[in-house]
C-alpha cells in the first residue's frame, strides 16, 4: 500500500500545481479586468483548495509510514545532518503543511469577501504564496534540497 500511495502522491502533485496555476491565472486576469466573480470562479476556488487538502492527507499517511521518516525520528542526531533525511523528515512536511494552510486561508477569506475584486485579489495573492511555498517543498529533480523524478514509476 505504501508504494501505491507514493505513486499516487507523485502523480497528484501535478493536479495541485495545475489547479493552482489555473486558479491564480484566472484570478489575476479577472482582478485586472474587473470581471464579476461567478459560480465557476467559486467552484475553481473550492476545487483548488480541495485538491491541495487531498494531497496533504495522502502526504500525511505517507509521512507516518515512511521508512525515511522512521529513520529520521529514531536517529535524529545522525539524520538531521543528511540532506534527504532532513528534507523528508522535517522540511517537506512543514513547508507543505504551511503551503496548504495559506491556500486554505486564501480560499476561506476569498469566500467571505464582499467585493468581486477582493475575492479575486485574495485568491490570486494567497494562492500564489501557497504555490511558491509548495514549489520550494517539492523534491524536483533539480532541487538542491532533495531529488526525485518528475513522475515516479515502479
Amino acid at each position: 500500500m505504501y508504494f501505491s500511495l507514493l505513486l499516487l502522491h507523485s502523480f497528484f502533485r501535478w493536479m495541485v500545481v495545475i489547479s493552482l496555476l489555473f486558479a491564480i491565472g484566472r484570478s489575476f486576469r479577472a482582478w485586472v479586468n474587473k470581471l464579476p466573480f461567478t459560480s465557476t470562479d467559486n467552484t475553481i476556488r473550492h476545487l483548488t483548495a480541495t485538491i491541495a487538502h487531498i494531497q496533504l492527507a495522502i502526504g500525511y499517511v505517507l509521512y507516518f509510514n515512511s521508512p525515511l521518516v522512521t529513520y529520521f525520528r529514531s536517529h535524529y542526531r545522525e539524520a538531521i545532518a543528511q540532506a534527504d533525511y532532513r528534507f523528508f523528515g522535517l522540511l517537506h512536511v512543514l513547508l507543505m503543511t504551511t503551503g496548504v494552510i495559506v491556500i486554505t486561508i486564501g480560499s476561506s477569506v476569498a469566500k467571505r469577501m464582499e467585493t468581486d475584486q477582493g475575492k479575486f485579489r485574495t485568491m490570486a495573492l494567497l494562492f500564489l504564496a501557497g504555490l511558491l511555498i509548495i514549489f520550494i517543498a517539492i523534491p524536483w529533480p533539480f532541487s538542491p534540497l532533495a531529488h526525485r523524478p518528475y513522475l515516479r514509476t515502479f
